[in-house]
């Protein structure tokens, strides 16, 4: 996640340029049932200190201790639960097994890049030579994931996820700030100048244009989430007619039950969606977590999109009866 990432990164560079020796650790592949996917990072001080998680803290301790007392001059892969002895002092858990990189970071530039990148919202491949441990930074795409083999470590940085949303309201405030912290680069669409004159956010993208021309200019794509949260049919209804045609791998929308099948009976008659594309709109938006509060909706509407995104299919059968949470 984004803000895991930047985390790791800037620790690493503080303790760089307090010229401290800094071990930056990758999960490069997993085996069994691990807490930590590939890509999750942490990054070792010569000290003793570290920040970050590769297992959920069972064997982060252990691991720095070994790190410094091996202090390897260039990258190495370890493996943690493969042998009996790594088992019974390393061993997860949860019985899966892990691969790690282990590097003896050589300069701060590369770090940098992709701290710049996180935060200025663009995406770049941090490309490790495995051999040497010389490492460089080069633009990425959105759609690239990270990858390892005997000769490289190519490290992906940047919101390569992107979540739209219809209305600069206090809900949507709620699940943009989630959104941030979950790695997503967010856009709030709001076409009306007394919401947007309201909006607070800085870090989120603010898009003046009517909905429907903000999903066509956009192009939602497999890594595209579009939320219509404006709770008025004449906004909602025109994001969801292009974004419901789109590829985007999440669509949904704020209603009841009620107000859902009424929608669903508009986008129908009004703006010629088959049954297919209708089948996709997720309203009631979110998980059914019981909650009513805006910050509690937050919630259900984010795991909701984390279900869909990590377990294809999942969001079919999940949303929450969510009813009356307009604008505050």
């Amino acid at each position: 996640m984004q803000g895991v990432e930047i985390e790791v990164l800037d620790a690493a560079l503080a303790w760089m340029r307090a010229q401290r020796r800094v071990y930056l650790v990758t999960v490069v592949a997993t085996f069994g049932s691990s807490p930590r996917p590939p890509g999750a990072m942490m990054a070792v001080c010569d000290d003793g200190r570290f920040v970050g998680s590769v297992s959920g803290g069972c064997i982060e301790k252990e691991l720095t201790d070994r790190i410094n007392d091996t202090a390897p001059a260039v990258p190495e892969r370890v493996s943690i639960g493969v042998e009996a002895e790594q088992m019974a002092r390393f061993g997860l858990p949860c019985g899966g097994t892990i691969e790690l990189v282990v590097e003896p970071v050589q300069a701060v530039d590369t770090l940098q890049a992709a701290v710049d990148a996180l935060t200025q919202r663009r995406v770049v491949r941090r490309c490790l030579d495995l051999r040497t441990g010389s490492a460089h930074c080069e633009p990425a795409g959105r759609d690239e994931d990270m990858n390892c083999n005997d000769e490289q470590l190519v490290q992906v940085f940047g919101p390569r996820w992107r979540i739209l949303v219809i209305g600069a309201n206090q809900l949507t405030g709620y699940v943009a700030a989630m959104a941030g912290m979950l790695g997503y680069q967010v856009m709030v669409c709001e076409s009306r100048a007394s919401y947007r004159q309201n909006w607070q956010d800085q870090s989120v993208t603010l898009l003046a244009d009517s909905p429907d021309e903000v999903v066509a200019t956009l192009q939602p794509d497999r890594r595209t989430a579009v939320l219509a949260l404006s709770h008025e049919p004449n906004l909602d209804d025109l994001a969801l007619m292009e974004a419901l045609r789109s590829p985007a791998f999440y669509v949904g929308a704020l209603a009841s039950r009620g107000n859902s099948a009424k929608r669903l009976d508009r986008l129908r008659r009004h703006f010629g969606l088959d049954e297919a594309e209708l089948a996709r709109l997720q309203s009631p938006v979110g998980l059914p977590l019981g909650g009513r509060s805006p910050p509690e909706i937050a919630v259900s509407i984010m795991a909701a999109i984390t279900a869909a995104r990590h377990r294809p299919g999942a969001a079919a059968s999940t949303s929450a009866e969510v009813d009356g949470a307009g604008p505050a």
